[in-house]
């Protein structure tokens, strides 16, 4: 061979393994193709965080703690879709709380999964009277008012399956809209297996200090893993290209979490839906 057709042949060696990396790329990161119709629930619309909370939420000025009753009583009397989260109880259920520790909310040291129901129950949030609510007594307050948008908190594939489980027994028997995600991916790739015409999402982030495996979530490069519905994307990292292919290919893209006026106005354009603190934020 001549030096201009072994160039020629390293040349096409090199386009082709680019091509089936872009092609495997693609596949990873593909949604669902479906458009699900219960994503009408939460385009355009102003998603509330946690519930309406804050320094100063209440209807007397005072204080309201995030994922409390009070707080997603706000939200649903002023229409807003819900945002919550739910752990997985020492005794099984599913309770509504954030954090993976209980120190900043609670004031107690240790994980909500190393805790009953009812001992959570008697905690206090933020200091005040409100407590810990199970998933069943939120959804009884709501009572399929607005959507709700339901993070699954998994410490790993033990814990995600037994979640799962508990909050859908709940969820089945529940009239009202939602839909549920998580950053874990085995979360709704358990929902597409076992509940699929639930709407499912990939939460997500740049994860840009952290490490390879985080990148590759940052990348929706676990998409395969339940071809999401929708993908809830850190509203800082909008210009993540990953994260826009994914919308280009389809699927519905939430910004988390605009907590101020300018940042919601000046991204909220690389967005379907907003998930938001404080309603001046969105106002």
């Amino acid at each position: 061979m001549t030096g201009v057709e072994i160039a020629l042949t390293a040349a096409a060696v090199v386009a082709g393994v680019l091509l089936l990396l872009c092609a495997i790329a693609l596949f990873m990161i593909f949604p669902a193709l479906r458009r699900h119709p219960d994503r009408k629930l939460f385009r355009g619309k102003c998603i509330a965080h946690r519930g309406l909370h804050g320094v100063n939420a209440g209807a007397d000025g005072g204080p309201v703690p995030e994922n409390s009753l009070k707080a997603f009583e706000l939200a649903a009397a002023g229409g807003f879709p819900i945002e919550t989260d739910v752990h997985l109880t020492a005794d099984g259920k599913a309770v509504v709380f954030h954090d993976d520790d209980l120190e900043r909310m609670c004031g107690v040291r240790g994980r909500p999964e190393d805790h009953t129901l009812e001992e959570l129950r008697s905690m206090r949030l933020g200091g005040t009277d409100e407590t810990v609510p199970s998933l069943e007594e939120v959804l009884a307050a709501v009572g399929g008012r607005v959507p709700l948008l339901i993070e699954f908190k998994c410490l790993d594939l033990k814990t995600c399956d037994a979640l799962c489980e508990s909050a859908s027994k709940l969820l089945d028997a529940y009239g009202g809209p939602y839909a549920i995600q998580s950053f874990f991916p085995f979360v709704p790739r358990w929902y597409k297996k076992n509940r699929p015409a639930v709407m499912r999402g990939q939460l997500s982030s740049g994860f840009y200090r952290e490490s390879f495996i985080r990148k590759l979530a940052g990348a929706m490069m676990y998409d395969f893993l339940a071809r999401p519905d929708f993908v809830a994307y850190d509203c800082a990292n909008c210009g993540n290209v990953f994260f826009r292919l994914c919308g280009k290919l389809g699927a519905m893209k939430l910004g988390w979490t605009f907590r101020d006026s300018g940042t919601f106005k000046s991204r909220k354009k690389y967005f379907d839906g907003y998930i938001f603190e404080g309603k001046e934020t969105v106002q």
